[in-house]
């Protein structure tokens, strides 16, 4: 057990005894050492660090889960009110139909909440009775003519909002990003300060050992200077004997308590190992967390690309929903253009334009007549009529022409829309014309 154990003869009736050496023993005075093992506290070992972490996840999830739910009932109450006080209007004011689509929009649509935060929002208004409806899935669906006393039997109007807020949506990524934040700074500083606390509680044990193998060299000294001083007188009382009978029991204790400190020593090991353990496994989280808010990002530009193509695909309307589009179109341009009469066959024919960019001149041009009617390219009075007929044309997107003619009502009557490939049907089309 003890290397370089040796014997000494002492003088005397002094008996042989073994010797070793002192450097690894502890001191006979002074305070014991410490037990770490009671002072060390019960989430310091490793599956407390476990319990901890899946905690603080637990913590996140139901954090976030919990915030956006709180964030859209306090969204549904703001668009209670806001659309509560937008369809307050006044039915003399103007046309009740044009009032509620405005006022809607403005409060609904053009929400912040609603352009960038991603919430939705439905609105439904029934009219006083309970059973008309004047606003229903975005657009106002009373007569544009009601007005006045007519539109004032149907007030006041009772909305019914429903707000909901996707986990998908920018605000509810916002709120999990923002709580992610906080894990992992949490995560990160606990690890540390947990780090640290090992740390120190090591330096205090090594510092006890080299103490203790201070000590114990001393011990040693002290007693060599014994047997050396037994070697050269004859002990002659009793005392002496007792005093090694002493040593010896002291030297025994000192090498029980060494084998306690290197035991302990190892298990202060042993957990440093599991403290760089753990700073591994939050890294992997951290990792597995950067990758769920890659995903997350990923599923946000499949969904905005789905969307842009439905936006593209409801452009592109089937020839079934056709008269639909002339229909909205019609309104739109006779809203816009007052000082112009069009007819449906004008409306039907810049339908027929497949061309987007044709579309777009033909308005543009329409436009021009309406605001600026000096300035319009004219390109001369379409020829081959009856007498009777002064039709000019205006031209557009090079090969494209408007027929047009001085309005009874109004200051000009768009007839028709057309291009080079049609000018044959169209002057037959004008040329019936009373």
């Amino acid at each position: 057990m003890w290397r370089g154990a040796r014997t000494v003869r002492a003088e005397g009736r002094f008996r042989r005894y073994l010797r070793a050496p002192m450097a690894v023993f502890l001191p006979k005075e002074g305070k014991p050492f410490p037990r770490l093992l009671t002072l060390l506290p019960a989430w310091s070992s490793f599956a407390d660090f476990q319990l901890i972490y899946l905690y603080a996840i637990f913590a996140f999830v139901l954090l976030t889960v919990t915030t956006v739910r709180v964030t859209e009932r306090l969204l549904l109450w703001h668009f209670q009110r806001t659309v509560a006080e937008a369809v307050r209007v006044d039915p003399f004011v103007g046309p009740l139909a044009t009032q509620l689509q405005e006022r809607i929009d403005n409060a609904v649509p053009r929400s912040p909440w609603v352009r960038w935060g991603g919430v939705r929002v439905s609105v439904w208004v029934m009219a006083a009775d309970g059973l008309t409806p004047l606003y229903v899935g975005g657009r106002s669906v009373v007569s544009e003519s009601a007005s006045g006393l007519a539109a004032a039997r149907l007030l006041p109007a009772t909305p019914d909002v429903t707000v909901n807020l996707p986990y998908n949506a920018v605000l509810s990524n916002g709120i999990l990003i923002a709580y992610a934040s906080g894990l992992l700074w949490a995560l990160f500083t606990y690890t540390r300060a947990a780090s640290r606390r090992e740390a120190e509680r090591i330096a205090a044990a090594v510092a006890a050992r080299d103490a203790t193998a201070a000590r114990a060299v001393q011990i040693e000294h002290e007693l060599l200077e014994v047997q050396q001083r037994l070697s050269e007188v004859e002990p002659a009382e009793e005392f002496q004997q007792e005093e090694i009978r002493e040593l010896q029991a002291e030297r025994s204790t000192l090498q029980h308590k060494l084998a306690a400190v290197e035991h302990r020593e190892q298990e202060l090991r042993a957990q440093a190992v599991k403290s760089v353990e753990l700073e591994g496994e939050r890294r992997t989280l951290e990792e597995m967390l950067d990758e769920a808010l890659g995903d997350v990002s990923r599923r946000e530009e499949e969904i905005r690309a789905l969307e842009a193509r439905l936006k593209r695909a409801a452009k592109e309307p089937p020839t079934g929903g056709r008269a639909r589009e002339a229909d909205h179109l019609g309104r739109r341009l006779r809203t816009l253009y007052k000082s112009l009469e069009i007819d449906d066959r004008a409306i039907e024919d810049l339908v027929e334009l497949r061309d987007e960019a044709m579309k777009l001149k033909a308005e543009e041009a329409i436009k021009r007549l309406s605001d600026e009617p000096d300035t319009a390219a004219i390109r001369r009075k379409v020829g081959g009529l009856p007498p009777h007929l002064a039709i000019f044309e205006l031209g557009f997107a090079g090969k494209g022409r408007i027929y047009y003619q001085r309005g009874e009502v109004r200051r000009y009557r768009i007839l028709t829309i057309g291009a080079k490939n049609s000018q044959k049907t169209d002057l037959e089309y004008l040329s019936r014309l009373s």
